[in-house]
């Protein structure tokens, strides 16, 4: 249905000629005057009885009237969005990330993004650092918190290194670093496979031709940390875990070189990224600039080498 014709039948009613509503909306009268004619024919029904030069609502035409104004203003109201989500005022934005991601970073970060995008509504989707590229990839998310992935578009957020999270007690505490050959014989407490730096321990354990002596295996990095602060084994976990006072956090390195990635914000550049999407993006990577998890754990680590450097 042509909106402009909409337009045209309320504004005669309202003026009550089809001169003034001509004046009003800038147009001929015979213009207007085809414009109502196309709107009865398009709808099958007359909308005025014309007796001489007057015009008179029929039944029909008073019986939608009603529903003409509110569709008229629907379309200004989507209008009025549409012009909202084009200049990054509002809109819903789905974002993916590890769950030690979203509470040690994103949360800190959303309080300050909320306040300045109030019209914005961030919904977090929580999975796997192994999964969250396929999720990306079919748009169930719009951005996602992931290593370099040559799939995506992606701006460097931050690194993030694999820590060996040992009671206060262990011999091996007081280390400026472990390599990983030194874990050969330890009891560890790894991550599932899905998550990413779980993929980084074993890769590393590959190379080095051993075999983890895996007492447990948890999606929850607290449970694995809660058991090696009573001396279970050694937890191995990203730094962007926070990991408590009372134990000790030493960064894990293979040939003196850290284990671990770089954290990138990527996304589908197949598909269009929305104005407040692209302030997301920019606004997180000014603040890992000068905040992320981990970073005061992973200051005796060898620097990881930024990708594309």
């Amino acid at each position: 249905m042509n909106l402009r014709y909409l337009h045209t039948f309320v504004s005669i009613v309202d003026s009550g000629s089809i001169a003034r509503a001509s004046a009003r909306l800038n147009v001929s009268q015979p213009a207007a005057s085809r414009q109502v004619l196309a709107l009865e024919a398009e709808l099958g029904i007359p909308l005025f009885d014309r007796i001489g030069r007057r015009l008179r609502l029929t039944s029909q035409g008073e019986d939608l009237l009603q529903l003409s104004r509110r569709l008229l203003m629907d379309a200004d109201v989507l209008s009025a969005r549409a012009r909202a989500l084009k200049g990054g005022q509002t809109g819903i934005l789905r974002v993916g990330a590890t769950p030690m991601v979203i509470e040690h970073m994103l949360s800190a970060f959303l309080g300050k993004y909320q306040v300045r995008h109030p019209g914005v509504e961030v919904h977090f989707v929580e999975d796997g650092g192994l999964r969250l590229p396929s999720r990306l990839e079919h748009s169930d998310i719009h951005l996602a918190l992931i290593v370099p992935d040559d799939r995506f578009a992606s701006r460097l957020l931050f690194p993030s290194h694999n820590l060996a999270v040992l009671s206060s007690k262990h011999p091996l505490s007081r280390r400026r670093m472990l390599e990983v050959e030194e874990l050969a014989d330890e009891p560890l407490l790894l991550l599932h496979r899905t998550f990413g730096s779980r993929h980084w321990l074993d890769s590393a354990f590959t190379i080095a031709h051993l075999r983890a002596r895996v007492l447990l295996e948890s999606a929850a990095p607290h449970t694995l940390m809660a058991l090696a602060q009573i001396g279970y084994g050694i937890a191995v976990v990203p730094s962007t875990v926070l990991v408590p006072g009372r134990l000790r956090a030493v960064p894990l390195v293979q040939r003196k070189t850290s284990i671990g990635r770089w954290v990138t914000i990527a996304w589908n550049s197949r598909r269009s990224l929305s104005a407040y999407a692209e302030q997301f993006v920019d606004e997180l990577v000014a603040y890992c600039r000068h905040d992320y998890p981990g970073r005061s754990a992973i200051k005796r680590a060898p620097p990881l080498p930024r990708p594309g450097s």
